[in-house]
């Protein structure tokens, strides 16, 4: 996800090289830059409010996943995250995520003004060629994306006050950080020629890492895991729900990876905006019937919460390059996606990590082989998209294991053992979404 006006060059020099003659788009497929500017912009926007409908997704996911007695605290740790992420991306991590390195610079980090400054009233710069207000929207609902990772796997077993600290810290610095060494034009980006198209490694990946530090030191749930090694299986609240949740995610991404195409002035953009939904569309399907048939072989029964990760793993995987892929190849790494969440589900019961949703191994294990990926089907290496994981995982897991820590040893993460039985919906705010069942 570059700038509009670097891509567009990038697009224009690669269809000079590569086209045919017979296939070069007539003058008349041109329109005037004010027009540019107005598509532009329209696709940040409708972008941006797909992106800002899978905070719905997340929650709507998150309430069915977890028990009865904790759907409201989920409720509001969404919400909260949401706006949280907004403001900070707003004050200062907007900033961090594109400092205006120079060209070619090797910048690991930078800042630029804050906060962010978006156009006066009626004002328009149409040599940007596209709204700046429009560009701030659709790259802070990424920024809350990320969040809405960390609050799946630690579910159940945090406190609302720390968590939304966490939520600050990583919001308004731990992944502006890693933004800015790609799209933000910095390290990854002019030194390894990392590509990350819509944000496998830069959202997904980055959510995870911060998810399984603190699944770690936080530690699991109460009662999950049994002295014997027996795993507890704590069912989900609403199954109906879960799925809704998925469906909505899965509606929200085709404005996560369709927008990043950032530019739809040329009828190439547009083409390309439509083969982006459709390559988005079949890594899900891909993935969905794998985890289907899998379950069934392995456990002889399908697993409607594996099928449900297994349509967000395929959508992750192909994050990171939805365009250069043929449809195959799109069905293929959307699969792959969904045996990575049949296999590593029941891997991190093994090392006793507490994973309520199983974001882990969706945004994390299948960002990082959809991210591998892009050297088979984009135009990057293996080296270089190996060093951005790399990276993004030392960045992450060290910045997020210490406010995690931090927390845990000043102002406390847990509730107590008591609270955490009863319900965090009766312990943290009072307000319980089943107030008829009995809290289990």
């Amino acid at each position: 996800m570059k700038q509009p006006l670097l891509k567009g060059a990038a697009l224009i020099a690669g269809a000079t090289l590569f086209a045919q003659p017979a296939l070069a788009a007539p003058a008349a497929d041109a329109v005037s830059p004010g027009t540019a500017y107005i598509l532009n912009t329209l696709l940040f926007l409708i972008g941006g409010f797909l992106v800002m409908w899978m905070a719905a997704g997340f929650a709507m996911l998150e309430a069915g996943l977890v028990r009865a007695k904790n759907t409201s605290t989920q409720c509001i740790k969404n919400i909260g995250l949401y706006s949280i992420a907004g403001l900070m991306f707003w004050v200062i991590g907007y900033s961090i995520a594109y400092p205006g390195f120079a060209e070619g610079s090797l910048g690991l980090f930078g800042i630029a003004d804050f906060p962010y400054a978006m156009q006066g009233v009626g004002a328009a710069d149409t040599d940007t060629g596209y709204s700046v207000a429009s560009d701030w929207f659709f790259q802070m609902v990424f920024c809350a994306t990320t969040a809405s990772i960390v609050s799946g796997t630690v579910a159940e077993r945090v406190k609302i006050v720390p968590f939304f600290i966490f939520v600050t810290v990583l919001t308004a610095i731990i992944y502006p950080v890693v933004v800015s060494w790609e799209w933000g034009g910095g390290y990854l980006d002019s030194a390894w020629g990392f590509s990350d198209f819509a944000g496998s490694t830069l959202v997904h990946s980055t959510g995870g890492w911060a998810a399984l530090v603190g699944a770690i030191i936080i530690g699991a749930r109460t009662g999950r895991y049994g002295a014997d090694g027996k795993v507890n299986v704590f069912p989900g609240s609403n199954i109906p729900l879960a799925t809704l949740g998925t469906f909505i995610l899965w509606l929200g991404w085709f404005g996560f990876n369709g927008a990043s195409q950032l530019a739809m002035g040329t009828v190439g953009d547009v083409s390309d905006v439509s083969k982006i939904f459709v390559n988005t569309n079949m890594a899900a399907a891909g993935g969905v019937v794998v985890t289907i048939i899998l379950t069934q072989v392995l456990y002889k029964k399908a697993d409607v919460t594996m099928a449900l990760n297994g349509a967000l793993a395929g959508l992750v995987s192909i994050t990171a390059e939805p365009l250069a892929p043929s449809v195959g190849q799109s069905i293929l790494i959307g699969g792959i996606g969904g045996v990575i969440v049949v296999f590593t589900v029941p891997l991190l019961d093994k090392f006793k990590i507490d994973d309520v949703v199983g974001a882990i191994p969706v945004h994390l294990f299948a960002g990082i082989w959809g991210t591998l990926i892009v050297a088979w089907t984009g135009d990057a290496t293996f080296v270089g998209q190996l060093v951005g994981v790399l990276l993004t995982m030392v960045w992450v897991s060290a910045a997020s294991a210490v406010v995690w820590l931090a927390l845990k040893y000043t102002i406390g993460v847990r509730p107590s053992e008591e609270e955490e039985v009863s319900g965090l919906d009766h312990a943290e705010i009072g307000v319980e979404a089943y107030p008829e069942f009995a809290r289990t």
